[in-house]
């Protein structure tokens, strides 16, 4: 119980020092709590204060309190905004890998003469040698580990340095208060830092996570920059960050969005720290309104007017996207979280896990599972977070802020197919994880289910009459509904709840709803597939094919050498009228644009205008100047005449992606002679065959040719090289 004077004390220093009036949520208890000398542990969402339950008892102690933070962003930001409310600079310090010895001696030198109240240091520089020695010298008043999170390997940042920070506080004196503070935290992760940190008798301050201003949303990854680029002149003047899985992608996005008119930086590991602090800076500042960073390196910019959010790719865990989109709206006003999403790109995160060892991998899968069901689940998104974070919540209460609940999704009966997952689950004796599950529901014996001999039990195979979406959403939501539990520490197995079992005995009427299938979205590389089907104009798909035929006959060429139909299909959907605008058409690309463009262009303009059409406003997107590292390297190293097989050897690519990828160069319009290679396979008079086919054939396609040409006598891989010789020669 705090005093009257400690009260007085602490709200005096609030209104003094930061100027405010009030406490948010728990603030006043967690400060008087630490005050207290006692062990504190704080789980507040971001934008809920966490820096306010350190700063001012901070300021209020005796000695310096240290900081450690893992984000030099961060530090920086807080330091600077500390210093901004008109204290002596010396009053906080960062000690970090960015100062120079100058600077760093500066520090120490503040930090003994007392001068200091605060000092944020990171884990890499508490754990060097000599500052261990000079903070021995220094009074410690508490030590506050933010983010304490990265302790944790079920983490969604796992710091290995993290795990070292109790034996260091041990050196620096004895009963040192320690104050843990995140954002983030699963009851699991909530253990292992207390246990780590041996703070099990710290008090706990949990607030909801619930985020009531934020509004979450997934997109199918289809023309994935277009929706980006239109979301963002939506939202003209605001501030943004996107997040990409790669250095390259944030690059690449964020020049995108610079040739479009939007001002927008890059900010990843692989720049250098003055870029980073120079790209910061203008962000804060508002000389510019997004930031492109990478999920992996992540913001630390204490910035409350962020409006959105975006996820250009979906992140490693459930954690990484609460955080993530956290920084949205950290102000109380208005914050949107859009997240595309693939199956592809799950594949692959799950493909980067391969080489890890067998714990860390497993531990990566399941949270990799959890943000498949999420994204794919129809229920409220609010919901699922707040289950995954082990609060409850009522769905009611999301108040349509999340796609699901502002949406009308398939609902079904689902008494029946609960009870048969229910009994499933109770069968195999809760050794089996959600995929093994769907495989008995479906009757599909794997290894491990028939070394158990499970698939000789009655149960095998008894929900076969409906598909696997079903049950996934059946599965889902039983989790969610609490019927289900699963064991994160045990490889993710399924088990029922006592509410489960309940349910097994006295079942009752259930509506679930069908999860979303993105089974077939987007591509690997984020791209958007062929638009064929998607608004196609058929009236004039016919004229630019006819007009294809009339240039190709006075040309002497197949049609598919001038445009393919993909191609095509594409004009006919978004009505491209300038070059530039016909150059985004996949399989169009410069080249093609200028030899073969200006009769399409004038058949579109004249089709628009005579018919009134109304052309997506979001169509003109400009991309940037071709620098995709991979398809330079393919050109040059053509040129040097180095085999199809070398260049895919030398990019850990499979042969079938290389030709791919110089197919889309080759139907791009650039040439590329690879007499070298296909000498080698093919003789002269197989070679004249194959090119003798495609020059008369009324279509490109392999399967076609493959069946005309005796699928004895040539691979499709062979044929595939040929017409790709074929195509360059003759439409380039």
């Amino acid at each position: 119980m705090q005093t009257p004077e400690l009260k007085m004390s602490i709200f005096d220093n609030l209104q003094n020092f930061f100027g405010f009036d009030t406490f948010k949520g728990e603030q006043e208890l967690v400060i008087a709590n630490l005050l207290a000398n006692k062990d504190t542990f704080v789980i507040m969402p971001t934008g809920g204060g966490k820096s306010m339950c350190y700063q001012l008892p901070g300021l209020m102690s005796e000695g310096v309190a240290l900081v450690i933070s893992p984000l030099i962003a961060l530090m920086k930001n807080q330091v600077d905004q500390l210093r901004g409310f008109g204290s002596d600079d010396s009053i906080c310090h960062f000690l970090n890998s960015s100062l120079s010895k100058g600077d760093s001696r500066k520090v120490k030198e503040d930090v003994l003469s007392g001068k200091t109240k605060l000092l944020y240091v990171a884990p890499e520089s508490l754990t060097k040698e000599e500052n261990v020695e000079f903070l021995k010298l220094a009074t410690i008043s508490f030590v506050a580990i933010d983010e304490a999170h990265c302790i944790s390997e079920w983490g969604h940042d796992f710091r290995p340095e993290y795990r070292k920070i109790r034996s260091i506080i041990n050196q620096l004196g004895d009963n040192i208060p320690l104050i843990a503070l995140t954002a983030t935290a699963t009851p699991k992760v909530q253990m292992d830092i207390m246990k780590n940190l041996q703070m099990q008798d710290a008090k706990l301050f949990k607030s909801s996570f619930n985020r009531p201003n934020l509004y979450y949303q997934i997109r199918p990854k289809k023309d994935v920059l277009k929706e980006i680029i239109k979301f963002i002149k939506d939202y003209s003047n605001k501030s943004g960050i996107v997040y990409c899985l790669s250095r390259k992608k944030v690059e690449e996005v964020a020049e995108t969005l610079q040739v479009n008119g939007i001002k927008a930086l890059p900010y990843h590991a692989g720049l250098d720290a003055n870029t980073r602090a120079k790209h910061q800076d203008m962000f804060l500042m508002e000389d510019v309104d997004v930031i492109v960073a990478t999920i992996a390196f992540g913001m630390g910019i204490d910035k409350p007017d962020v409006r959105f959010v975006i996820h250009h790719d979906m992140p490693k865990s459930l954690e990484s996207y609460y955080q993530e989109t956290g920084r949205a709206g950290r102000d109380g006003g208005e914050g949107n979280c859009i997240a595309f999403y693939a199956e592809q790109d799950i594949l692959k995160l799950s493909k980067f896990l391969k080489d890890k060892p067998v714990s860390e991998r497993e531990i990566g899968m399941q949270l990799l599972h959890e943000v498949v069901d999420y994204a794919e689940s129809t229920v409220c998104r609010r919901k699922q977070i707040l289950h995954y974070f082990g609060e409850t919540f009522d769905e009611m209460g999301c108040n349509k802020m999340c796609d699901n609940c502002s949406s009308n999704h398939e609902r079904f009966d689902g008494r029946e197919d609960l009870l048969l997952t229910l009994k499933t689950v109770k069968a195999v004796d809760h050794k089996f994880d959600t995929k093994d599950v769907l495989r008995m529901l479906l009757g599909e014996a794997n290894k491990l289910i028939k070394s158990y001999k499970f698939h000789e039990i009655d149960l095998f195979g008894q929900g076969k009459g409906k598909d696997q979406l079903r049950w996934e959403s059946v599965i889902r939501q039983g989790l969610l509904f609490g019927f289900l539990a699963k064991e994160i520490e045990n490889f993710g197995v399924l088990r029922l709840t006592p509410k489960g079992e309940d349910y097994l005995k006295k079942p009752f009427d259930i509506q679930f709803t069908m999860n979303n299938d993105y089974s077939d979205v987007g591509s690997p590389d984020g791209q958007p597939r062929n638009v064929s089907g998607d608004a196609l104009d058929p009236v004039l798909f016919g004229m630019l094919k006819d007009l294809r035929k009339k240039l190709a006959n006075q040309k002497g060429l197949p049609p598919f050498v001038i445009f393919q139909d993909p191609s095509l299909e594409e004009m006919s959907t978004v009505y491209p009228i300038t070059a530039d605008e016909l150059k985004q058409i996949s399989g169009v690309g410069t080249g093609k644009a200028i030899r073969y463009g200006k009769p399409f262009l004038a058949l579109i303009k004249e089709y628009v205008e005579e018919n009134n059409i109304d052309r997506p406003a979001d169509f003109v997107v400009k991309s940037t100047v071709n620098k995709s590292g991979l398809k330079v390297y393919i050109i040059q190293n053509v040129d040097k005449r180095v085999s199809v097989e070398d260049i895919a050897r030398a990019k850990g690519l499979e042969l079938e992606d290389v030709i791919r990828e110089m197919e889309a160069i080759v139907s791009s319009g650039t040439k590329l002679n690879l007499d070298y290679y296909i000498d080698e396979l093919l003789d002269y008079d197989r070679q004249d065959e194959v090119y003798d086919y495609f020059r008369t054939a009324d279509s490109d396609s392999l399967e076609e040719a493959h069946v005309e040409l005796g699928e004895d006598e040539y691979s499709i891989e062979e044929i595939q090289l040929m017409r790709l010789k074929f195509m360059s020669e003759m439409g380039n």
